[in-house]
């Protein structure tokens, strides 16, 4: 009987016997609210993120809403010290279409605008329609232009060694081949300051494969092309800043032969910013600086108003990526 008239008089003490939790039910509530909503404002941030678009207009760098995603390694002072300083800035730029697209003294293209704002020499090593990746495992003459993807022009750059690339200058018109084949034969490397790799989207357009978990450094992938010919680079010249500038936003078409934008369009080997995250990878894992072209860049609405056609981009296009170059890799004007 005292037991009964102590649990009335305390009901608390009486839920506790029973079992059940004594914590009122608005704190239940509370927590699930709070929850509820970091996971809310979590996804938002993802897809915000995801999406890597946002408008320029009216704003500077650094008030965007999406994170641009450039990444800063210094050459250490002791591989900087293996490189005689002959007193002025010498760049060499690896690429394609991106590079070439204007000719050689038209100064909008992206070298030219880099050299007027520098004032370094800046050599020009790009070739039209080239991509990072092989097509090919071994070189086949019937597809010539494999000679002049990364993976071997930087093969070729490190062992010093042009055969491959003198023996197919042949097979192309442009005359960009030869001439950019012979002025990366004469060039002494020990007069390059900055090394830059910038190709456009060519490898996802053509449909390059991203990646061989099986073998990190497999050339007919993109990211293994990459991360094999920056590591010849890095071996042979260890004095040399490497930078990695990612490419800017593409067009590819479906199998209508409609445009969809790259970031929503699987051709089988991921979106387009599959190949960009492949980059991020390759750069952070060989240590060099990763340059971003792509969130930031444009906004859904204006893309085209960057772009020529589906890949090659304007003048103005070309003007921002060389600001965003040279504020990052010479913040002081040197």
């Amino acid at each position: 009987m005292r037991r009964d008239q102590d649990n009335r008089r305390n009901p608390d003490k009486r839920r506790n016997a029973g079992g059940h939790s004594s914590v009122p039910m608005w704190v239940h509530i509370t927590i699930i609210a709070v929850i509820a909503l970091v996971i809310a404002f979590s996804v938002y941030k993802l897809l915000k993120w995801n999406a890597g678009t946002v408008e320029t207009e009216g704003v500077v760098e650094g008030d965007f809403e999406v994170e641009v995603l450039d990444q800063v390694f210094l050459l250490p002072e002791d591989k900087k010290a293996l490189h005689e300083d002959d007193g002025k800035e010498t760049i060499l730029f690896l690429g394609n279409d991106i590079l070439t697209y204007y000719g050689e003294d038209n100064p909008e293209g992206f070298i030219q605008q880099v050299e007027q704002k520098t004032g370094a020499t800046c050599i020009n090593g790009g070739f039209p329609g080239s991509c990072v990746a092989l097509k090919n495992a071994g070189f086949d003459g019937a597809y010539p232009l494999d000679a002049f993807s990364f993976y071997n022009v930087s093969k070729a750059v490190a062992d010093r060694d042009f055969s491959l690339l003198k023996g197919a200058v042949g097979s192309f018109e442009d005359s960009s081949y030869y001439k950019h084949t012979d002025a990366l034969e004469a060039l002494d490397m020990n007069t390059v300051d900055t090394l830059v790799i910038f190709y456009d989207a060519q490898d996802y357009v053509n449909l390059r494969i991203g990646m061989n978990p099986d073998d990190p450094l497999d050339p007919v992938t993109y990211s293994g092309a990459l991360n094999a010919g920056i590591s010849a680079l890095k071996e042979k010249y260890p004095f040399i800043r490497i930078v990695c500038l990612s490419f800017p936003m593409c067009y590819a078409y479906d199998s209508s032969g409609a445009p969809v934008s790259g970031d929503e369009y699987d051709f089988g080997n991921g979106r387009l910013t599959t190949y960009l995250q492949f980059m991020i990878d390759v750069s952070g894992g060989t240590g060099v600086t990763f340059i971003d072209n792509y969130y930031g860049m444009m906004h859904d609405d204006k893309d085209w108003s960057w772009l020529l056609d589906n890949l090659h981009v304007t003048a103005d296009c070309n003007a921002k990526m060389a600001d965003h170059f040279v504020s990052v890799i010479y913040p002081e004007g040197n």
